[in-house]
């Protein structure tokens, strides 16, 4: 008799999206990291790599949704999670819904450009051809931490004074 694979859970997901923060964090990068999850497996994840490749797409959950993609050799994703360790802006949520992505799990909020937190999405027309579920705050804590000791970090250098993490 075959048993099922037990599930893993949400925080399982988002500790290794926090561990692909990490990652980008080491490499000078916003540390934001991001997981595709597909039946309980990791099937693409990535960090921040703006600036390695002067790319202003390089979001984390661009990166970890194109590994994804290759993975499966499909641009869809349905039925798919992914786990962000900040929430996510305009350019990236139109990203999982093109993807066709089941549910956005992030950790910090962004009231600057966060989707949600910002209004964005509430003053959007209903353009949208898919749904997203959406859990906020997941591992809030851990997914902040990081991003405020980078900009601390950062401030006290002066990069940002300067026109942005780019000039360092």
């Amino acid at each position: 008799m075959a048993s099922k694979m037990k599930a893993k859970s949400k925080e399982f997901f988002m500790k290794k999206a926090v561990e692909q923060a990490e990652r980008a964090y080491e490499n000078d990068e916003v540390p934001v990291g991001a997981v595709v999850v597909l039946d309980n497996e990791v099937i693409g994840s990535a960090g921040n790599s703006v600036i390695k490749e002067s790319d202003p797409c390089a979001h984390a959950e661009i990166a970890a949704l194109r590994a994804a993609a290759k993975k499966l050799k499909n641009y869809r994703l349905t039925g798919s999670d992914i786990y962000v360790t900040l929430e996510p802006c305009l350019m990236c949520y139109s990203a999982l819904v093109h993807a066709r992505v089941k549910t956005l799990y992030f950790g910090a909020f962004d009231k600057k450009t966060g989707v949600y937190s910002s209004g964005a999405f509430d003053r959007l027309p209903p353009v949208f051809n898919h749904d997203i579920g959406v859990e906020p705050g997941v591992l809030q804590e851990e997914s902040s931490r990081i991003l405020k000791k980078f900009f601390k970090e950062r401030r006290g250098a002066g990069a940002v004074e300067r026109d942005g993490l780019e000039n360092r």
